[in-house]
């Protein structure tokens, strides 16, 4: 493959990426249909039209006999088949299953559409998605997260696979010994804070294995990229080296950066040494050997950390440097910059034609001055860490962020999904896709009855209704930012302030809401049993439910404790433990939601057993203490917690046991216990405050190293049978613990979410 130039003129990218012959494109989305809607692709004809004043569009019509899709690329092809789906055949594609409820002979449109995708580009993925959720994925699940971002519009995805064998072979050229070069790279569930340049040498060394699989995956991946037309975001480099090179190159200037939250220090090329750009057009040329170049190169600076020297002089360098090195390896490619740890004077140090930002939560771009006219991509950052959590501000999205954003800075020319990680909020992502296809508002309340038709295959006044309290509770304004703590997942204390090192405990919305949307969903059991997205709306439902009453049953438990009631203290405590053992059980009827089967993909990553320990434990770790190296603590435990079966039953569960056992002690002892003044971490209790933390510490420390975790079979159990009879028994305890409304849930303290770790 050669080496491919990317353009910038007025603020508009042009694609450069190798051209498709007409039945090229046609065949590949023909492709797509077929592995959709099997049996049906012979059903439409394809038709390649010219983009509309350089934007994207698509046309669907119907001539009688066939479904007529036009469109000016593969991508726009895609989106007419699904827009197809959704609004003439009330289909439904998703993470969670499909409604594909089709007729032999499919339906012809009524009207001829034409929809023009304003966003020039829609930019797909962060590095954390890779490790959070698509760490040990295979080409199978690929192929099916291919062809969901191609029906969505999806045109410009981060690449960041096949990694591993460009820092190699770019290592051995360096005179790196093979374990050396192994030894530097962090396994799957880290490897994107090593891209990131935070970490290095996570879990390892790497097996061989793993990098040539890796390779191959993403060779597999980049190539149905590129059949479907998308530009692909590729590795660039900013100084991140081994620390080893130091020794090896004695005489460059190599910085060493201060430790990430327990991690070993990393090493910078200062930008005025030689070997800056010596490095970074070895490992640029080492990618393109892999997989050809396609002129949009990702770049970094001191992502989440200061730089070692903080003048503008010095970042100016980082700045023309960098641009340097990517414009002199591929004229007039373009450097692409997340705005997360953005710094002015390095922006400011490249032509604006050089230069694309993204800005991953759409906050900065109003706070920054419109990243003073530099070609931008606003989006959507909504899930940190692939916390299970039920939020989302879906007024916000349907007000049309974009079209507003456009209006006030038109060098913004493009919109985007950067979330941490997938497979969640099922209607959060459908609507956010979809306002890539719209110039205008949408009717909320409208749009939310046709999705629930679409997604269930059947239109009824209960999932209205459902709908419609859904809005009202965790999906209405103001719920788009960090997820609310978990109950379940936080590390136990009498006092709980938070799970993860985000956002605290609290219910932004009335409970009792979820009560009443779980009985209307259930009310339509019979008719809707058939669904797959409504079986899993079902135990998602009731997940949240239990999770969010789990609060006020510890609070009852820790004020119990606090009057020395032994009896009250058991019923509480015995009851949320309950509640543990019962969500796991719902969960396992789900494979979305199943520890078991992570780590079960994880350990086919390796091929002797011992590499198949390896990969179960990185796994198990990202989720649970996050990590730490050279004998530090975890900083950031309990980033990534999940409410997932296998992960309750296994970890969280025994938490909470060692705790209300420990609590127990103190009150036959007649001993006290308390909570103050202990050293913070984050807001919550650190990694070792007293010595309950010291001794749970060491039993969550062991348990990352524990193997063959997985049960089987991964799941189990029918989600409809299981979730009426939880309903059931958590709708009754309800009395107990709401006995009013909002005021039940915990206040919700305005607070730092450290959404950026380095803030």
């Amino acid at each position: 493959m050669t080496k491919k130039t990317f353009i910038l003129f007025f603020g508009v990218l042009l694609m450069g990426l190798p051209t498709q012959a007409n039945n090229d494109v046609q065949k590949t989305v023909y492709g797509l249909i077929e592995r959709i809607t099997p049996g049906y692709a012979s059903q439409y004809e394809l038709e390649l039209i010219e983009q509309t004043e350089g934007k994207d569009v698509y046309e669907i019509e119907g001539n009688g006999r066939k479904i007529i899709l036009r469109g000016n690329n593969a991508v726009s092809l895609a989106s007419a088949f699904n827009w197809y789906l959704k609004y003439t055949c009330n289909a439904h594609v998703s993470w969670f299953g499909n409604q594909l409820n089709l007729p032999d002979i499919l339906p012809q449109p009524a009207d001829k559409q034409r929809i023009v995708i304003e966003p020039k580009y829609r930019v797909y993925l962060n590095y954390c998605t890779v490790s959070y959720t698509a760490a040990w994925w295979n080409w199978e699940r690929w192929q099916k997260e291919l062809d969901y971002m191609a029906m969505n519009g999806i045109n410009m995805p981060l690449f960041s696979l096949g990694l591993y064998e460009i820092w190699y072979n770019t290592l051995m050229r360096f005179n790196f010994t093979d374990l050396e070069a192994r030894t530097f790279l962090s396994l799957p569930g880290h490897a994107a804070w090593q891209w990131m340049q935070n970490i290095h040498s996570e879990g390892g060394p790497l097996p061989t294995s793993t990098m040539k699989r890796q390779t191959q995956l993403a060779k597999q991946v980049l190539s149905r990229m590129l059949e479907f037309n998308m530009q692909p975001i590729q590795q660039g480099f900013s100084g991140f080296v081994p620390p080893l090179l130091k020794q090896k190159r004695p005489e460059a200037k190599i910085d060493m950066t201060k430790a990430w939250y327990g991690f070993a220090p990393s090493a910078l090329v200062n930008p005025s040494d030689p070997l800056f750009v010596e490095f970074g057009k070895a490992f640029l040329e080492e990618q393109d050997k892999l997989f050809g170049s396609y002129g949009v190169y990702a770049a970094d600076p001191f992502h989440e950390r200061k730089p070692p020297v903080e003048t503008s002089e010095y970042l100016h360098a980082v700045g023309v440097t960098i641009n340097k090195l990517f414009q002199q390896f591929d004229k007039g490619c373009i450097w692409a910059m997340q705005s997360w740890s953005l710094r002015e004077d390095i922006v400011k140090a490249v032509p604006r034609e050089n230069l694309l930002i993204l800005d991953l939560a759409g906050k900065r771009v109003r706070r920054d001055q419109g990243f003073w006219g530099y070609p931008t991509v606003i989006g959507n950052l909504h899930n940190f860490g692939g916390r299970i959590n039920m939020h989302g501000d879906l007024h916000l999205l349907a007000a049309n962020q974009y079209q507003d954003i456009k209006k006030v800075y038109p060098n913004v020319c493009g919109d985007g999904l950067f979330m941490e990680a997938v497979e969640q909020n099922p209607v959060y992502y459908d609507l956010a896709f979809e306002m890539f296809h719209r110039t205008d508002k949408v009717n909320i309340h409208t749009w939310l009855q046709q999705y629930a038709q679409r997604r269930y295959g059947a239109r009824t006044v209960n999932t209205d209704q459902a709908m419609r309290l859904l809005l009202e509770g965790p999906y209405r304004r103001n719920t788009n930012g960090t997820e609310r703590s978990s109950i379940v997942a936080a590390r136990p204390a009498l006092n709980v302030k938070k799970s993860g090192p985000n956002a605290g405990l609290g219910i932004p919305y009335d409970p009792l809401i979820l009560f009443k949307a779980e009985r209307l969903l259930l009310a339509d059991a019979e008719l809707l049993k058939h669904s797959k997205p409504y079986r899993f709306d079902v135990v998602d439902v009731m997940r949240q439910i239990m999770t969010n009453i789990g609060q006020p049953i510890h609070k009852k438990a820790a004020e119990a404790f606090e009057a020395k009631d032994k009896t009250a203290f058991a019923l509480h405590s015995g009851r949320f433990l309950q509640m543990l053992e019962d969500m796991d059980e719902l969960l396992r009827t789900r494979p979305e939601y199943s520890f078991d089967r992570w780590l079960t993909e994880a350990r086919s990553w390796g091929e002797t057993k011992a590499e198949k320990d390896l990969m179960e434990q990185d796994a198990t770790t990202l989720l649970t203490v996050w990590g730490a190296q050279e004998g530090n603590d975890p900083g950031i435990f309990d980033y990534a917690w999940r409410e997932w079966s296998g992960l309750i039953n296994g970890f969280y569960k025994v938490r909470w046991q060692k705790f209300y056992s420990m609590l127990q002690k103190h009150l036959d002892e007649g001993t006290g216990y308390s909570e103050e003044g202990l050293k913070l971490s984050h807001g919550r209790e650190s990694f070792r405050a007293n010595d309950f933390y010291i001794s749970l510490g060491d039993w969550e420390l062991d348990y990352t190293r524990q193997v063959n975790k997985a049960r089987t079979p991964i799941t189990q159990g029918d989600e409809i049978e299981i979730a009426k009879r939880l309903f059931r028994k958590y709708e009754k305890l309800s009395a107990a613990y709401y006995q009013t409304k909002v005021s039940n849930a915990d206040i919700i303290k305005t607070e730092k979410t450290y959404e950026n770790l380095g803030e």
